[in-house]
């Protein structure tokens, strides 16, 4: 059973501030989830597989295929400024 005090002392932790009307609020909706929380710790489970996932997921990718190979020349025509083999770029402070 979730009492006032234990709101306001989770509100606490949590440096939040709540009106009286908020309080009584959570309280009563904290002793809701709680209580269906304790309904689902009677299911019996024995034998059940636990899981990840509710349901089965594969990767599905394909093979990288090689379309096409840009030569070096070609690359460096793009660039705005470049120093020997390679980009040139502003000096990042």
């Amino acid at each position: 059973m979730i009492t006032k005090k234990d709101v306001e002392h989770v509100a606490k932790l949590a440096r939040l501030e709540l009106s009286e009307e908020e309080k009584e609020m959570f309280t009563h909706q904290l002793g809701d989830v709680l209580s269906h929380v304790e309904m689902m710790n009677e299911v019996d489970t024995t034998g059940v597989e636990p899981m990840n996932h509710p349901i089965d997921f594969y990767n599905v990718t394909r093979e990288d295929k090689k379309i096409y190979e840009n030569t070096k020349e070609e690359l460096m025509e793009n660039a705005p400024d470049i120093e020997g083999d390679f980009f040139r770029v502003p000096k990042i402070n």
